[in-house]
């Protein structure tokens, strides 16, 4: 059947919806204000369609996208009625950061709640943070998350934002398994007592390595910024404060990387 005799057909114009989609790339407030992102390539687009995610809007080149799975879901997605621009692959190259643009984009719904709307669960771990210097690191977190079964993201206040194009870019498709959720402090606060969770943070003061604690699961592992650490009030919250031991004169692990170490030792302890 040809495209243009595919039921439920919803094509978009063009001209406006490479500006929306180049708009949701560079501009937060944007982002928020429409509760959109924008993600591309066969990896993410294929990853955010098998975990549910709401498509706003499809963007695809019949000529760059190659990709046979990802032409039977754009397939799929149009017969269900999602809107779709289909685009030149110079259109579609206009609004990719890609090296090689793959030729399929996608507006998707921003999936985060309320912490109240969440139980704690048996996964090995919740992640919270309120501050993220380099969005890469965010999305490096995600995709060890990912690979270590944590429950997901507990965002303090509004300062990180898990919809960054280099946050999506960075967590190879990680990120649309994963749970988001934001909160201000005393609402983490009571839902940590709530449920009776060891709250552990990470500081180079700690008072034990960060793989000589019992971790029970879940824990609710709290992450400080990655040049003041955490905050007075991030540090009260906590019922242990561990540290990564490293050779005298090194300088600390990025965000990233002291993140997952944490989560891998959450994991592999017994939960007990």
């Amino acid at each position: 059947m040809a495209d243009e005799q595919l039921r439920g057909q919803c094509p978009l114009a063009i001209g406006p919806t490479l500006a929306h989609a180049a708009r949701l790339q560079r501009d937060r407030a944007y982002r928020d204000a429409h509760r959109q992102f924008f993600v591309e390539g066969v990896r993410n687009f294929v990853a955010a369609v098998d975990h549910g995610h709401t498509v706003d809007a499809l963007l695809y080149s019949e000529r760059l996208l190659t990709a046979p799975l990802a032409r039977k879901l754009v397939r799929q997605l149009k017969r269900a009625g999602a809107p779709f621009a289909r685009l030149t692959p110079e259109q579609f190259r206009s609004i990719s950061r890609a090296e090689r643009a793959a030729g399929v984009a996608a507006v998707l719904r921003q999936r985060i709640g309320p912490l109240a709307n969440v139980a704690p669960g048996t996964w090995p771990c919740w992640v919270a943070l309120s501050q993220v210097r380099a969005p890469g690191n965010l999305g490096t977190l995600v995709r060890t998350a990912a690979a270590v079964g944590a429950a997901g993201f507990i965002l303090l206040g509004n300062g990180v934002d898990p919809f960054d194009p280099a946050v999506v870019r960075a967590s190879m498709g990680a990120l649309f398994g994963q749970t988001f959720v934001r909160a201000s402090l005393a609402e983490l606060r009571r839902w940590a007592s709530q449920h009776q969770l060891m709250v552990v943070g990470a500081s180079p003061d700690g008072a034990l390595d960060y793989d000589q604690l019992r971790y029970p699961h879940p824990s609710l592992l709290v992450l400080g910024e990655e040049r003041s650490g955490l905050t007075a009030e991030e540090r009260a919250l906590c019922h242990q404060l561990v540290r990564i031991p490293m050779v005298a004169g090194t300088d600390s692990l990025n965000l990233g990387v002291a993140g997952s170490l944490l989560m891998y030792a959450v994991a592999r302890d017994p939960g007990e």
